[in-house]
């Protein structure tokens, strides 16, 4: 177990020190707010499809697709329980703080996070077992993520679940994975150009906004305290049990607990800020739940993969 929580750490360690980087280049002034968003739009847009794309490019076996619906599974089942421990806990708390700490226990940092550190513990079948994640995360985040924000009823979130990139590039890749197509070097080559920037860009965006929010509002919040511990402990440790016990295959299994465990999703903030509420809340939030990932998450994925590999 020692050895599965230093080689997590090691990890996480790595990803914490391009977040330092992306902090000190805030502080120097060559990362603005404009450029924060921009940077983030390029992974959302262009990073994601094609780490997701390039995971599916593989050989087709039966198992693999199999396995791939399993982790779907697995992604619905975890999301939906944190959505229904976020409603019955947060029922009666005041609106703009209940949607910011809804958020924030149900939607982790799954793509920002989870891909990088599924890629380097797991190789290409962490990322490919990953996305399943991502595009569950993405159809919640729009559907019940959007409502929860925005207080109302959007049909075009729908549309957006459905549209969306990390949606789009699933559906490509599990496409051309399922019929065995293999694309060409001269489109492959600039997909995985651009998937290789899913490790430094998004830890620099974190890192920006960790430069940027109210911490010690945050650390001395019970409440964000209670959010920032079933997010990063008690939700992954109950969604590792229900898969250990399931011998679900370990690749999924840690995969999964990987995009559970990870900490606040930074699109807390973001919808926050774009309807009006918490902002100070959900930046310092977020920040704050990557820092104590640190530790956190060595410790959730490296028992993880002590259990499942014991």
């Amino acid at each position: 177990m020692l050895t599965s929580f230093l080689d997590v750490g090691t990890q996480v360690l790595v990803l914490f020190i391009l977040i330092a980087v992306g902090a000190l280049l805030t502080k120097l002034g060559i990362i603005t707010e404009q450029g924060s968003r921009s940077m983030t739009d390029v992974v959302l847009y262009a990073v994601t499809p094609c780490v997701i794309i390039n995971a599916f490019q593989r050989e087709y076996r039966p198992e693999m697709l199999s396995g791939l619906l399993i982790a779907l599974l697995a992604a619905f089942l975890s999301l939906l329980f944190s959505v229904l421990l976020a409603e019955l806990i947060y029922r009666k708390t005041e609106i703009s703080r209940a949607v910011v700490l809804k958020f924030a226990l149900v939607f982790s940092n799954c793509g920002f996070m989870a891909l990088p550190l599924q890629q380097a513990i797991l190789g290409d079948d962490g990322v490919f077992y990953g996305a399943a994640y991502v595009a569950m995360f993405n159809i919640f985040m729009w559907t019940y993520g959007l409502l929860t924000m925005s207080r109302k009823t959007e049909w075009r979130s729908a549309l957006k679940a459905i549209c969306n990139p990390g949606i789009i590039g699933t559906a490509i890749g599990i496409l051309l994975f399922s019929f065995s197509v293999e694309l060409p070097t001269v489109l492959l080559s600039p997909i995985k150009m651009l998937a290789a920037l899913n490790t430094p860009v998004p830890m620099l965006v974190i890192g920006y906004h960790l430069m940027r929010s109210d911490l010690k509002r945050v650390l001395t919040d019970k409440g964000a305290y209670f959010a920032m511990a079933m997010r990063l402990i008690v939700i992954p440790l109950i969604v590792m049990g229900v898969m250990v016990v399931l011998r679900v295959d370990p690749t999924i299994t840690t995969a999964t607990v990987i995009a559970v465990s990870s900490p606040v999703a930074a699109f807390t903030t973001m919808m926050a800020a774009k309807y009006g509420r918490d902002t100070e809340l959900s930046a310092g939030i977020v920040s704050a739940s990557a820092l104590f990932s640190l530790i956190t998450m060595p410790l959730v994925v490296g028992l993880t993969q002590y259990l499942v590999n014991g």
